[in-house]
C-alpha cells in the first residue's frame, strides 16, 4: 500500500480524529449521526497513521508531496 497523503494532510485528519473522539466531540439528538461521527473519528484517525486513503485513490489524488 503506498502512501497518498502528505503531512499537512495527515495532520489535519489526526486534529479532526481527536477532536471527534476526543470529549468536546459535537453530540446530535440522533444516535446515528453520533455513531457516523465516530466512525469518520476513527477512520481519520487510521488514515492519519496509515498516510492513505481510499478515495484519494479512488479520484487518483496524490498530494503526499505536499
Amino acid at each position: 500500500m503506498n502512501q497518498n497523503l502528505g503531512k499537512l494532510d495527515r495532520i489535519f485528519r489526526f486534529a479532526l480524529a481527536v477532536w471527534w473522539l476526543g470529549p468536546l466531540a459535537p453530540q446530535f439528538a440522533a444516535n446515528w449521526a453520533n455513531l457516523l461521527i465516530v466512525i469518520i473519528g476513527w477512520v481519520a484517525l487510521v488514515e492519519s497513521f496509515w498516510g492513505f486513503c481510499w478515495l484519494h485513490r479512488l479520484f487518483r489524488v496524490d498530494n503526499k508531496n505536499q
